[in-house]
C-alpha cells in the first residue's frame, strides 16, 4: 500500500524484522528520530517510531522492541514523559529494555527515568555509533550512561538501595572512589570503560579493585556482581 504509515513501515519489512537488534525511537521531534535512524549502523533494526507518551506505551506493548531509545521529555500521557512510558509499558513487555536518550543531563531527569526501571542515559550529543553500542550493551544487560551522568546515577542508586545495616557497615569500609568504582565493575563495565568514566587512569581502577575485593573479603569481580545484586546496589 502506498499510504503506509512511514512510521510503522519498517515494522512490516521481512528483511528488516528479520536482522539485527530491534529498537523502537521515541522522541517527539520527527527531524531528530529521522536523523538517528539514519545514523544508527547496520546491525540495528528499527521497528518503529512514536512522538507522545501514549502512542509510546502502545508501540512498546505491539512491537515488543528489545531496547526503546527513549526520550525523557515527552508530550501525551499523565505528564510522566519517558518515566510513565517505562512504568506503563514494562509490564506487558517483559523482554523490553529502556536506554533514555536526551538532551538534558539535569540530575532530576537521570534519577527520574532510573528510578522508573531504564537501564541507561545517554544525552543526544552521542553520535550514531555511540547511540548503536550504548544500545547494544544495554540489550546484552550491561547498565550504560554518558560519563558525565554516572555522579548522578551513583548516588541515586545509593539514595534508593534500601540498604540493610549490614550492607551500610560493609560499604563503610570502603572511600567513596571505591564504591564508584566498586559499582562500575559490579554492572560490567570494563578497567578501561571505569577509567573513561570517572576519568582516572585504568592502572588506578585495577588498584581501587584490589582494594575492594580485599575489603569485602571477595576474591573476583564476579563475586562482588553478585554481593552488589543480592544488596540490591545494581
Amino acid at each position: 500500500m502506498t499510504d503506509q504509515n512511514p512510521i510503522d513501515r519498517a515494522a512490516t519489512e521481512p528483511s528488516a524484522a528479520s536482522a539485527g537488534l530491534r529498537v523502537l525511537i521515541v522522541d517527539d521531534h520527527s527531524i531528530f528520530r529521522s536523523g538517528l535512524r539514519a545514523e544508527l549502523e547496520a546491525d540495528i533494526t528499527v521497528l518503529g517510531e512514536a512522538a507522545t507518551v501514549d502512542e509510546a506505551i502502545a508501540r512498546v506493548i505491539d512491537l515488543q522492541p528489545r531496547v526503546v531509545l527513549l526520550d525523557v521529555h515527552l508530550p501525551g500521557g499523565h505528564g510522566g514523559g519517558g518515566a510513565e512510558v517505562i512504568r506503563e509499558a514494562a509490564p506487558r513487555a517483559p523482554n523490553t529494555l529502556f536506554l533514555a536518550l536526551s538532551v538534558s543531563d539535569a540530575a532530576d531527569d537521570v534519577v527520574s527515568v532510573i528510578r522508573a526501571g531504564a537501564r541507561g542515559y545517554i544525552t543526544k550529543s552521542a553520535s550514531g555509533a555511540e547511540v548503536s553500542e550504548a544500545a547494544r550493551r544495554v540489550s546484552e544487560g550491561d547498565a550504560v550512561f554518558s560519563p558525565r551522568l554516572a555522579g548522578f546515577v551513583l548516588d541515586a542508586f545509593g539514595a534508593v538501595a534500601g540498604e540493610t545495616a549490614e550492607t551500610t557497615e560493609e560499604l563503610d569500609r570502603l572511600s567513596a572512589r571505591e564504591t564508584e568504582v566498586m559499582r562500575l565493575i559490579a554492572r560490567g563495565y570494563s578497567y578501561k570503560e571505569v577509567a573513561s568514566t570517572l576519568f582516572i587512569a585504568a592502572k588506578t581502577v585495577e588498584t581501587h579493585v584490589s582494594a575492594v575485593l580485599r575489603k569485602l573479603q571477595l576474591s573476583s569481580r564476579h563475586e562482588l556482581t553478585a554481593w552488589a545484586l543480592e544488596r540490591k546496589l545494581l
